[in-house]
Order: structure tokens, then sequence, then C-alpha cells
């Protein structure tokens, strides 16, 4: 699924192949800051970085037993700063997809 960096993902796709309900993902994106999905017409749309984060935060909740302030410092711990080669490219995916969504 998580073949095609560029691709934007649903939230109902991520969903379902993290196996968890949209309404957990939804509450995650309030509790992890990390967590910034594109909104456009009020619809959530994920890039595999965003999904990885998500798969972290399953692990350190259900697997490794952290609660959400744990999981919450642990995941901003190993959170690296963004370099600005990967923030432009990061900006250049978001403007490819939006010129797309409305052309």
């Amino acid at each position: 699924m998580l073949k095609d960096e560029g691709r934007y993902y649903t939230i109902g796709e991520v969903a379902e192949f993290l196996g968890l309900e949209p309404h957990v993902i939804r509450y995650w994106e309030k509790e992890f800051p990390q967590l910034k999905p594109l909104r456009i017409a009020g619809r959530r749309f994920y890039r595999s970085d965003q999904i990885e984060i998500l798969k972290r935060i399953k692990r350190l909740l259900y697997e490794e037993g952290y609660t959400i302030a744990g999981a919450r410092k642990a995941l901003s711990r190993s959170s690296k700063p963004a370099n600005p080669e990967e923030l432009l490219k990061e900006v250049q995916r978001e403007l490819r997809f939006l010129y797309e969504m409305l052309s």
C-alpha cells in the first residue's frame, strides 16, 4: 500500500491499513502534534511519513504499553528536526496535490 511516497491516503484507507477505527486516528491527531494531515474541504489526507508516525504511535500504545503522555514524550524525543530540503519537497508535494485536486 505504501509503495508510492508521493501519494496521499484518506483516513479510511489509513484506518484499514493500520487496523484502527478512523475516530482513533482523529483522536491521536489531537494528542500528537507530529500528526498534521493535509486537509482539503474537511477531508484528511495522509502521506506515507504520517502513516509511519501512526504506526509508531500504535506500537507504543498497544504493544509497549505506553500511556498517551508517555508515547507523546517518546515520540518527541525521537523526532529529528526537518532539514530545509525535506521541507521544500513536502511543500512541493502538497502544492502538486492541491493543483491536481483543483484541476
